[in-house]
């Protein structure tokens, strides 16, 4: 955790660009309109054996998928549904670039294409966009600059032990998260640079320490469904929230842990490791080594 509330965009509600009529509505609102004009179509309009009747839910049908298609180019301008292409130009605006994770190399039989940040990623980054306008005085510059430093930066958390001084702690997306010297580096240059750092600060950067820990539960489930195909559901929803979790200050709760595993099919989960809440600070990081789910017995 950076320490650094933004606007949590997942929460935010789709916003409705446009009217999104079902096709029953706009096939009802077409036909009103056309006997309007002309009320001597209005005793063939419920006939289905009639060309016309065709044409028109033809038309009501075509009318949907347009309206489908406004609401979702309207949704692609706001930074919270905007991906790929139209995300690179929502950031163009606030001078903010994709990070290349590995260069192009078009030397290559065949050409190797570049691998880029997520979108995921990318769409933080921007978000934070406007905090880097300023030096690197307020906690969300620091992590903005920060993220900007390395594509391998996972996450930021930024602490003033002292007056005058800041501590950063950098999460790697590599391995565990530790962060080799070389990435702690690359973001010190960056955050020390005169054009970022104010002049009174000492910024100090600092790699993540890291808390191992190993997970490990079993299932019981209900009689009827296969039980190789829940467990296989139940470990990959576990193993997305301990990496979602692998966070500056997330701690692990066994409840979040039961939340995960506990999918349809499943009875009871029963825990094994960990036994209890893993809280880490805000210079930690909470690391899964290994995730074991395996299937105990059924019950009713």
């Amino acid at each position: 955790m950076s320490a650094f509330t933004a606007i949590n965009l997942e929460r935010l509600p789709a916003p409705e660009i446009i009217d999104r009529k079902d096709f029953e509505t706009i096939l009802a609102e077409i036909k009103a309109w056309l006997v309007a004009r002309d009320p001597s179509l209005a005793p063939i309009m419920g006939l289905e054996s009639e060309p016309i009747t065709k044409v028109l839910e033809a038309w009501a049908y075509r009318e949907l998928l347009l309206r489908a298609e406004i609401d979702d180019a309207g949704r692609g301008n706001m930074l919270a549904f905007a991906g790929g292409a139209q995300l690179d130009h929502l950031a163009a605006f606030y001078g903010v670039e994709r990070a290349v994770i590995q260069p192009a190399d078009p030397a290559a039989l065949p050409p190797v294409p570049a691998v880029l940040e997520d979108d995921v990623r990318f769409r933080s980054r921007v978000q934070l966009a406007l905090e880097g306008f300023t030096t690197a005085g307020p906690r969300g510059s620091y992590v903005f600059w920060g993220l900007s430093a390395s594509s391998l930066v996972k996450d930021i958390s930024v602490e003033s032990p002292s007056p005058g001084q800041v501590l950063v702690t950098v999460l790697s997306d590599e391995g565990d998260g530790s962060g080799h010297a070389a990435l702690i580096q690359t973001v010190s240059d960056k955050l020390n640079d005169e054009d970022i750092r104010p002049l009174t600060d000492q910024v100090i950067v600092q790699g993540a320490s890291i808390v191992p820990y190993q997970l490990e539960a079993v299932l019981t489930l209900y009689e009827g469904p296969d039980a190789d195909v829940v467990r296989a559901a139940a470990e990959a929803s576990v193993s997305a929230f301990v990496w979602d979790q692998h966070r500056l200050g997330h701690d692990i709760t066994v409840s979040g842990l039961h939340a995960a595993l506990h999918l349809a099919g499943v009875q009871k989960v029963t825990l094994v490791s960990p036994g209890a809440d893993l809280e880490v600070d805000a210079s930690e990081a909470a690391y899964c080594t290994s995730v074991s789910v395996t299937v105990g017995g059924r019950d009713v």
